[in-house]
C-alpha cells in the first residue's frame, strides 16, 4: 500500500520533534548538534520543524551524536 502524502508530513513532523526532545533532554544546544554534524544550525531547526527530509547518513549520525540507537529516532510513542 502506498504511503499518502500526509503520512509523510506526519513522519518529518514526528521525527523532527523526537529530534529535539532527545536533543533537549541531553542538553545540547542546536548549535552544538549542528557543530557535531557539520551542518548548518538552520539544517538543525528545519529537521525539528518537520521541514527537511534527512537521508540515512543524517540519521546514523543523530543518533551517534544524541547517543541512542537508529531505532530510538523513531520511538514517537514516548
Amino acid at each position: 500500500m502506498p504511503i499518502k502524502l500526509e503520512q509523510v508530513e506526519n513522519i518529518k513532523t514526528l521525527f523532527g520533534n523526537r529530534i529535539r526532545q532527545l536533543r533537549k533532554a541531553r542538553s545540547i544546544t542546536q548549535e552544538d548538534l549542528a557543530y557535531i554534524l557539520k551542518t548548518d544550525t538552520r539544517q538543525i531547526g528545519r529537521i525539528e520543524n518537520g521541514e527537511a527530509f534527512v537521508n540515512l547518513k543524517t540519521v546514523t549520525k543523530l543518533a551517534n551524536a544524541l547517543d541512542v540507537p537508529v531505532k530510538e529516532l523513531f520511538d514517537f510513542d514516548e
